[in-house]
This record gives C-alpha cells, sequence and structure tokens, in this order.
C-alpha cells in the first residue's frame, strides 16, 4: 500500500459549517494545507469559528473570490440523502469554482486508484488497489472499500462501513456507519443502505434496505 501524494496549491474555503465541515478543518489543518474560510448558509453562523478558522460570511461570499484563487471544500455530510451536498456542489461548479481532493494523511489509498474532483477520504480508511471513487463522494473515518470497487457521484460512505471487493455504487446513495456490502454487490442509484446492515443481493435504485441480512423497506 502506498499513501496517495496530491497538491493543494491554493487557499481553501469550506461551504458548510456544520460536524462535517469540523472534521474537514481537522483533516485540512493536519494535511498542513491553508484554509481561508468558512461559509454557510446561516449568517449566524459567522460568529463563531471552527478550531480556530472563521467562519467569513454566508454561502455568496465565496463569488466575491475569484474562480483561479481558491478551491473549494464540500462541507455538507449527510445522514440519509446526500441531495443537498450535490446541490451545493454543482451550484459552485455552474459558477465555475473547482473542488479540492480531501485526503487524511493517515488514509491509505492502493495502486492504480482513481479518485475524483472534491471526493473526500477520512481518517483511517482504505481504499484497495483497482479503485474508482467519483466526483464529490465521501469515504468517512474509517471505511473501508476493498479491490475494484467503482463508487458512484455524490456517494457518502458512513465511519466504519466494510465494501468487500468488485462492488458498485450507484450515484447519491448513502450507506450508513458499520453497514458491511458482501463481495460483487450492486448497489443502485439513491439508495438508502441503513446503519448496521448487511448487504448480500443487489439492490435496486431508489431504494431503501436494512437489517442482517438487508431487506427493501421502501423507496425513496
Amino acid at each position: 500500500m502506498k499513501k496517495l501524494n496530491y497538491k493543494v496549491n491554493k487557499p481553501i474555503i469550506i461551504v458548510g459549517a456544520g460536524g462535517h465541515a469540523k472534521v474537514l478543518v481537522d483533516c485540512l489543518l493536519h494535511a498542513g494545507l491553508k484554509i481561508e474560510g468558512i461559509v454557510d448558509r446561516d449568517s449566524e453562523k459567522s460568529r463563531h469559528d471552527i478550531l480556530g478558522i472563521p467562519v467569513i460570511g454566508d454561502d455568496s461570499t465565496v463569488l466575491s473570490y475569484s474562480q483561479n484563487d481558491i478551491l473549494l471544500v464540500n462541507g455538507l455530510g449527510s445522514v440519509q440523502s446526500t441531495i443537498a451536498r450535490k446541490s451545493i456542489y454543482l451550484y459552485f461548479k455552474e459558477q465555475g469554482y473547482s473542488f479540492a481532493k480531501v485526503i487524511h494523511p493517515t488514509a491509505i489509498i492502493g495502486y492504480e486508484v482513481a479518485i475524483g474532483e472534491g471526493v473526500q477520504i477520512m481518517a483511517g480508511a482504505i481504499v484497495q488497489p483497482g479503485c474508482t471513487i467519483h466526483d464529490n463522494s465521501i469515504l468517512n473515518t474509517g471505511a473501508m472499500v476493498d479491490h475494484d470497487c467503482v463508487v458512484g457521484k455524490h456517494v457518502h460512505i458512513a465511519p466504519g462501513v466494510r465494501c468487500s471487493g468488485g462492488i458498485t455504487v450507484g450515484d447519491c446513495t448513502h450507506i450508513g456507519t458499520g453497514a458491511t456490502v458482501r463481495q460483487g454487490i450492486n448497489i443502485g442509484e439513491n439508495c438508502l443502505i441503513a446503519a448496521g446492515s448487511v448487504v448480500v443481493s443487489d439492490v435496486a435504485n431508489d431504494c431503501c434496505v436494512m437489517g442482517i441480512p438487508a431487506k427493501v423497506r421502501g423507496k425513496k
């Protein structure tokens, strides 16, 4: 295994000032990167800071910076749906801004791993060789993704998830904390895999599944 070397050569603005943003600030500080500040839709949060990094205004503050001078980090997490996170990403992409990859120094990345724009790989996460992680997805604290998996756009793989080899995860899916996915499984788009579930069969688009083994409990 190797640690991935990547360069972030511009100041960073984090969009969102909640719990996930706090973890991102910690990650960026450990990586020695410069954080210009944090923005949030809730203007009341501008009175505060996170781990010493100031909240400098609401989301519109970003527009006062040139697209060439900064990089953004998507500070929105998700509990069930990744739609709000996707919306923030697409809005600022339409305005011409780019999103930094965030990779904690303790994350382990295998060879021949492709990592898209704005992907966040948090402390203790492991990505084995041959995987592809598409734009704006999160591999959260301690998540493990084994060989040759494909993770779509705007996906959140929550803390402690275990994905075996050869899995496909569709866009906008949330896999809850501590879930386990058997090798070779295909999970569709816009799905919710409940925390602690064990997924042993394919999951169609727009499904909510839970349990051991996981069963469909409804549609999103």
